[in-house]
């Protein structure tokens, strides 16, 4: 039994109804919170250290490792009863979907470090920096987030039992057993 399934278990039963319905959610989120951690730790000490003068350098490569250990993460935990594609497949859609991703969480920090000129030596330290985690890390991620969660779903760990299934029933609705 695993850490999440130990605290569902002691969760109110509505709340752990909720819970069981949406654990794929949860996990994603779960995955989410540990990417960022890894996104934002790294994003800081490259920012604060080699790549001192290229935020944007520092977010694309911060947001790049994260996206690798994200994939690794919702493969074997979040979606892992889904899916049924190639691994190399399934990578592919998953890193095209991860690459747009990134794309849509840089948008904010470059609004805010190139449009509106929120970087130094034009605002102090504090300023730029407050600006770059709110830009990236809270307007960018929830961009990213809702996009790649529903295209996760959508393309890259489809639930493809379900489809099939449904393709079984519109099969024996079309042709009843014994009457051909």
């Amino acid at each position: 039994m695993s850490i999440v399934d130990d605290v569902v278990s002691v969760l109110p039963p509505r709340v752990r109804e909720t819970a069981i319905k949406h654990n794929e959610l949860i996990k994603f989120a779960l995955v989410g919170a540990t990417t960022f951690v890894i996104d934002s730790g790294l994003y800081y000490f490259l920012k604060w250290t080699i790549l001192a003068d290229k935020p944007l350098t520092a977010k694309i490569i911060s947001g790049v490792v994260a996206v690798i250990a994200s994939y690794v993460l919702n493969r074997e935990w979040s979606f892992k009863n889904r899916g049924g594609r190639d691994k190399h497949h399934e990578a592919l859609l998953f890193f095209a979907v991860s690459g747009i991703g990134v794309i849509l969480a840089n948008i904010p920090l470059w609004i805010s470090i190139y449009g509106l000129d929120l970087r130094e030596p034009h605002v102090s330290f504090m300023v730029a920096n407050v600006a770059d985690f709110f830009s990236a890390f809270i307007i960018g991620n929830l961009l990213q987030m809702a996009f790649r969660f529903w295209a996760m779903r959508r393309w890259v760990f489809p639930d493809e039992i379900d489809d099939i299934v449904a393709q079984l029933e519109d099969l024996i609705e079309e042709e009843p057993l014994g009457q051909s």
